[in-house]
C-alpha cells in the first residue's frame, strides 16, 4: 500500500509559540483506517483542524501524496485529497439531502453516478433526497456529511467525533461503513473518536493523544485485546502505598 499521508515533528495550536499538539508523527497507507483516541481536551480536533489546514500549523511538516503542504493553505490541502468532516457536521440545513450532496459533485453527468455510489453505502439517505437536511435524525445527518466528504473522492478522510450526539446503536452502524468505504475505495482515513472498543473494532492502528503528546500507538487489534494499556494512555497511572500501579480511569469510562 501506499503512503498518503505524512507528518512528522506536527505541532500544531491558536497561538504562536505555545502549541497544544507536540511532536506528532502519523504515517498513513491507501486502505488504511487511523482511530485517533484521547480524553476531551487532548488535542485531537486541532490535529485534525491542522492537518485540514484549516489551522496553520506550528511546526513539523505535513505531506499528501509525496507532496507537501503549505501550513494554513486549506484549498491546497482539498485539491491534494484532504477532506475533512467536522464535528459539527457543516450541513446546508435549508437544503435538501439531494442538493447537499449535489454540490460536491462537479458536473452534471456525474451526478447520477455518485448518488448512487454514496446511497449504495448510506441507504437510508435514499428514502431521505427531498428531505431537507435540518430535519434529518442525527445519524442521518452525520451520513450526509460523510458522503457528502466522499462525494469529493478523498485520498485521506478526517473524520472528526462520528458519535457526538448519537445513539450508541447509531454508532454501532455508522462506523463499520467507515471500514467498507476503505475497502472499497482505498481511501485512508483517520477517526476521532470516544467510543473506544468500537472505533478499535473497525481501525487498523491506533493511537492516544493525552495533553498534547501521543501516549501509545500500535496495531487496533492488539490494542483492543490489551484494554489496560489504553486505561494507563488515557489518564496515566498513579501509584498506591506499598508499591504497584492502578490504572486511573477504566476504558469502559471513556466511552
Amino acid at each position: 500500500m501506499t503512503t498518503v499521508l505524512r507528518c512528522t515533528d506536527l505541532a500544531a495550536g491558536y497561538t504562536k509559540g505555545r502549541p497544544c499538539v507536540r511532536g506528532l508523527d502519523i504515517e498513513l497507507r491507501s486502505g488504511e483506517v487511523l482511530a485517533m483516541l484521547g480524553p476531551n481536551g487532548a488535542g485531537k480536533t486541532t490535529a485534525l483542524l491542522t492537518l485540514a489546514a484549516l489551522l496553520p500549523a506550528l511546526g513539523g511538516t505535513i505531506e499528501v501524496n509525496g507532496t507537501p503542504l503549505r501550513p494554513g493553505d486549506a484549498r491546497g490541502a482539498s485539491r491534494a485529497g484532504l477532506v475533512l468532516v467536522p464535528d459539527n457536521r457543516a450541513l446546508f440545513t435549508t437544503l435538501t439531502v439531494a442538493e447537499n450532496l449535489r454540490l460536491a459533485v462537479p458536473g452534471r453527468r456525474r451526478w447520477p453516478g455518485e448518488r448512487d455510489r454514496i446511497l449504495g453505502w448510506f441507504p437510508r439517505l435514499g428514502e431521505r433526497l427531498k428531505v431537507a437536511a435540518g430535519a434529518l435524525s442525527g445519524g442521518e445527518q452525520q451520513m450526509l456529511a460523510i458522503g457528502r466528504a466522499l462525494a469529493q473522492h478523498p485520498s485521506v478522510l478526517l473524520v472528526d467525533e462520528l458519535s457526538m450526539g448519537l445513539a450508541p446503536v447509531v454508532v454501532e452502524r455508522l462506523l463499520p461503513v467507515m471500514r467498507q468505504v476503505a475497502n472499497d475505495t482505498d481511501t485512508a482515513i483517520i477517526l476521532v473518536e470516544q467510543h473506544v472498543q468500537l472505533a478499535l473494532g473497525v481501525a487498523d492502528t491506533a493511537l492516544v493523544l493525552r495533553h498534547g503528546e501521543k501516549a501509545l500507538e500500535g496495531d487496533a487489534g492488539e490494542l483492543a485485546a490489551d484494554p489496560q494499556r489504553i486505561e494507563q494512555a488515557y489518564l496515566g497511572e498513579h501509584t498506591v502505598p506499598g508499591g504497584g500501579v492502578v490504572p486511573a480511569v477504566h476504558v469502559d469510562a471513556v466511552q
